[in-house]
């Protein structure tokens, strides 16, 4: 795949004290927040909050924008589901999440910006599952910040994905495009026949 030049970061807040987050983000040298969480708020980090972190993250100098119903991981059209998940190829089909795409390309021209999500590891969480994987098929570096500051890649996420699915040996039958994608989804719908009708969004992680 060819690169197009466009550098995105992804960071997960997790259960980070504020000022361990801030000095991730400083550390990586962000300068704008796109948060992808469908709901932005928690009730055991409060601290990450979208009305917290509007007002915390401009006082550090960092933009932040809230992209959760473009870019997020529950959307609300019902028929994206498979009993209780997001089925990510599908919502990665769909125009409002080409626009969210758009948008973060867009900003990542400007800004050194970071994607934020909740969970702490990116195999955990659509923004590696769905939206890092997008990005990177556009040609987009992805660069993960893990929880001690490391820096990981789309790519190295793949190899971990297909150690993970039993999958990372050559297969005579199957090329590594085929198997870094029924890694993908295996992981997005874990424990959920890919068969399954569509169920409504209450359930979905």
């Amino acid at each position: 795949m060819t690169g197009n030049g466009l550098a995105l970061f992804t960071i997960g807040h997790s259960t980070h004290p504020w000022e361990r987050f801030a000095a991730l983000l400083a550390g990586a040298g962000i300068s704008a927040v796109a948060d992808l969480r469908s709901a932005p708020w928690s009730r055991h980090t409060p601290r990450f909050n979208r009305e917290a972190l509007e007002q915390k993250l401009p006082e550090l100098g960092i933009a932040y924008v809230h992209l959760g119903r473009e870019l997020g991981g529950r959307p609300q059209d019902p028929s994206l589901y498979v009993k209780g998940r997001a089925d990510y190829e599908k919502v990665a089909k769909t125009a409002l999440f080409q626009r969210g795409l758009e948008r973060v390309m867009k900003g990542g021209a400007r800004y050194r910006l970071a994607l934020m999500c909740a969970e702490q590891h990116p195999l955990d969480c659509h923004r590696c599952l769905l939206v890092g994987r997008a990005l990177h098929d556009r040609g987009v570096t992805v660069n993960h910040i893990l929880a001690d500051g490391a820096l990981t890649t789309q790519p190295a996420m793949e190899d971990a994905l297909l150690e993970l699915a039993g999958r990372s040996e050559e297969d005579m039958w199957l090329s590594r495009a085929q198997r870094v994608a029924l890694a993908y989804r295996e992981r997005n719908l874990k424990g959920v026949s890919v068969d399954a009708g569509t169920d409504d969004p209450s359930a979905n992680g």
